[in-house]
């Protein structure tokens, strides 16, 4: 048999219609959910928790730049961080390029995080 009369027969036979095709489409919707929830919420996660690290950073966190360096943060400007690997040796990098913060400093007494400051100012 030839790819026609299977088509001359399939329409003979009467395809459901509206519901033949969501049994068709069914399976594409199915593995779009699939990688929804195995692979993309999950790095939309990742990515959040990584720009809430690096929103908290503070100068004297010990930071891991992507590269492997550890040291310590001692200025943090908008886009770039100067991390300090030895004694007076200083690294500019970009905020986005510090992996983890493997210690953290206490915030000064005098000094509050920015979430205490916005549920002061929403209080207000």
């Amino acid at each position: 048999m030839f790819f026609t009369d299977h088509l001359i027969l399939a329409a003979a036979a009467g395809g459901g219609g509206a519901s033949a095709f969501l049994i068709q489409i069914a399976p594409l919707i199915l593995i779009f959910v699939v990688f929804y929830f195995l692979l993309i919420r999950p790095q939309q996660q990742r990515m959040k928790k990584h720009r809430e690290m690096i929103e908290n950073l503070r100068r004297g966190d010990e930071v891991v730049t992507a590269g492997g360096m550890i040291g310590k943060v001692t200025r943090i400007a908008e886009n770039e961080v100067t991390v300090e690997l030895a004694e007076n040796v200083r690294v500019k990098v970009v905020k986005h390029t510090i992996s983890e913060v493997r210690s953290r400093t206490e915030p000064s007494k005098g000094s509050k995080s920015k979430a205490a400051e916005e549920d002061e100012e929403d209080k207000a």
